[in-house]
């Protein structure tokens, strides 16, 4: 896709209008369309958001991210960062700003969290980037974002099991995993790579 292909689609994004109960996200100049995530996937986010102290962070969920010099406007299902940096309003939040995102790998997600948005998310330069695996019961911490482009990617990587501590250095918390839920019935994958 060619630059101006991907301006315009931006430009199209923005005036897109979903179905009522489907969530959308621009990413590398696709649109990409998901359903209302399970309850497993929401209680994840809520006990990580909880654990990350209100008095220090801000902790927006499912707010749009403008990743700088991409067609990408990916939405985390959690955004931390610096009060002080939050703006007052704007549906766009500059990943110049963001501390941390994560993303909750659902079953019809786990290429799309695991690869493009790992790539995305170092391209805009995000500090930390957590992903919270359900299906393998697994959180893979990445950090030290490198690169540019599809090329862009973390230079370190760490995994931990469900009901292991997950160490969050960036914010300043020791992640207990231990209440994360997993999905049942859903057939491993093979990700993270080495």
């Amino acid at each position: 896709m060619t630059a101006v292909d991907e301006r315009g689609m931006t430009r199209f994004f923005e005036e897109f209008e979903p179905p009522e109960g489907v969530r959308v996200e621009l990413l590398r100049g696709e649109i990409v369309m998901m359903a209302s995530p399970d309850l497993v996937h929401n209680l994840i986010v809520a006990e990580v958001q909880d654990q990350i102290p209100r008095t220090h962070w801000a902790r927006v969920q499912t707010q749009d991210v403008d990743i700088l010099d991409e067609a990408s406007e990916p939405v985390p299902d959690l955004v931390v960062l610096q009060p002080d940096l939050l703006p007052a309003s704007g549906r766009l939040l500059p990943s110049g700003i963001i501390t941390m995102v994560l993303e909750v790998v659902s079953k019809t997600s786990v290429d799309r969290d695991y690869g493009v948005k790992r790539s995305i998310y170092a391209a805009g330069g995000v500090p930390v980037y957590l992903i919270v695996d359900p299906v393998m019961a697994q959180c893979v911490l990445l950090t030290d974002p490198d690169g540019t482009g599809e090329q862009a990617d973390y230079k370190r990587q760490e995994k931990t099991k469900f009901g292991d501590p997950l160490t969050l250095d960036a914010v300043g918390v020791v992640l207990d995993t231990s209440g994360f839920g997993t999905l049942p019935g859903v057939r491993p994958h093979r990700w993270p790579l080495p």
